[in-house]
């Protein structure tokens, strides 16, 4: 038997939609074959049909945020994917999104609290530990961010030339601003004893 072609999932699930109409089921299905085929706004509008129907189907409401968040739309993907934590607090992928979308809205502290959440619930998580570092360091805290840099490399996650050069940049600035500390104590050094 031959795989089915995008072209066929896509027909087969708008025809079972047309078959059963009030199956949030039917619904989920389009929605993951139009994201799978890139269409992200018939996604969006399927996997709302499907939550529509079903206010409790948990991996619509996933999906929906992640096709929001694919089409920058990040306010969105927060509020599909705080429903989904709603009714399930321990979803890694439902963090893992907001912290996605609070990257993108400039709030690091939302992508530090999410990232810290993913990696209460899965702390082999590269990714996590990798975000996490990006907003450890937009925090202030580059001991932190190091940290979670060096534990996401050891977990196979490849950060950015430009995340590595942000931290360049920040241990140049901390290291220009802590200061040099020199002994002063009047005792004498053991090289002043010895002679010539």
């Amino acid at each position: 038997m031959a795989p089915e072609k995008q072209s066929e999932r896509l027909e087969r699930c708008r025809q079972a939609v047309e078959e059963n109409p009030d199956q949030p089921t039917g619904y989920y299905n389009l929605g993951l074959a139009y994201t799978v085929s890139g269409r992200v706004k018939q996604a969006e509008e399927a996997y709302l049909k499907a939550v529509e129907l079903d206010p409790t189907f948990i991996k619509a409401w996933v999906n929906l945020g992640g096709v929001r968040l694919l089409h920058w739309d990040f306010e969105g993907c927060l509020e599909a994917n705080q429903a989904a934590a709603r009714l399930d607090e321990n979803l890694t992928e439902v963090h893992f999104n907001m912290g996605q979308a609070y990257l993108y809205l400039n709030n690091p502290q939302g992508l530090f609290d999410c990232m810290k959440k993913v990696l209460e619930l899965d702390a082999g998580h590269a990714a996590a530990h990798y975000y996490s570092a990006v907003g450890t360091l937009a925090l202030g805290n580059l001991g932190a961010a190091k940290r979670h840099l060096g534990r996401a490399i050891e977990l196979g996650h490849s950060p950015t030339q430009d995340f590595i050069k942000a931290l360049e940049k920040a241990e140049m600035k901390r290291a220009r601003e802590t200061p040099t500390l020199i002994e002063i104590s009047g005792a004498k050094s053991p090289d002043e004893n010895k002679e010539d």
